[in-house]
């Protein structure tokens, strides 16, 4: 798999061995200009709307009137999409989040979205996904969230561009020392992605990432994923859902 994907970059490159695009990576002119271009060849995508559902539900159900509740000084809810790939998840976030507004005034929110690769961002911030890959959202929302085009047998549909401008699609990488974000949230989705780490690493990037989470505040994960003997100021609350703690002795 790795070698038919860096074969692309050979392909675009016109350079003609492993071995001379391996110089050239690491060469100043490579680490500067290159390493972007393979960290998006080589990074795996998989993501879906609504992916694992019941996440949402304690969203909408739990955490947001928490933090309606507790907001005295009348902010936005923060939100962060941490790893979101090609959008499905901070679109959905979207998607749950305006219903809730829309019935309940004064409520208001911000998504960040981050991801590694530049090619899954491009595609994230236009908001384009075909007919198939919409077909976990539920018909309500699809008709009131995606655009059709004029030609039906075009099978794409397009986020409205109301939901778009709610979030705000960043690059970051997780091996970096400082992820450089003045803010700090009251939830963050960082789902299927620390399972590509060993366990010191996660211990480390999952370090970070509750530096900007609020205390009391919710951290989901993936189901496959456990933070089992890591050590970090997080609470379980329910599968592969955490609460950081809130700081006192």
């Amino acid at each position: 798999m790795l070698e038919g994907r860096i074969r692309r970059r050979l392909k675009d490159l016109a350079i003609h061995s492993y071995a001379e695009y391996c110089d050239y990576l690491f060469s100043g002119e490579g680490l500067r200009d290159e390493l972007v271009h393979l960290i998006d060849v080589v990074t795996t995508n998989k993501t879906d709307f609504f992916r694992e559902p019941r996440h949402f539900e304690f969203l909408t159900a739990a955490a947001v009137p928490e933090f309606v509740a507790s907001n005295s000084a009348r902010r936005p809810m923060l939100v962060w999409s941490a790893a979101c790939s090609t959008g499905e998840e901070p679109y959905t976030l979207a998607m749950v989040l305006s219903e809730y507004a829309a019935t309940h005034p004064g409520f208001a929110f911000r998504i960040i979205a981050t991801d590694i690769s530049t090619t899954v961002l491009k595609r994230a911030g236009l908001g384009i996904y075909s007919t198939d890959a919409v077909r976990p959202v539920p018909q309500n929302l699809k008709v009131k969230y995606f655009m059709r085009g004029r030609e039906r047998s075009f099978e794409r549909v397009r986020v409205v561009p109301e939901l778009r401008r709610l979030i705000e699609f960043r690059r970051l990488n997780f091996m970096d020392s400082d992820y450089e974000m003045q803010e700090k949230f009251d939830v963050i989705f960082c789902r299927n992605v620390i399972i590509y780490f060993d366990r010191p690493t996660q211990q480390s990037i999952l370090e970070k990432i509750t530096q900007h989470l609020r205390p009391r505040s919710y951290l989901f994960m993936g189901h496959a994923e456990t933070l089992h003997e890591l050590v970090l100021p997080l609470t379980p609350i329910a599968p592969a859902l955490y609460r950081r703690s809130d700081g006192r002795a």
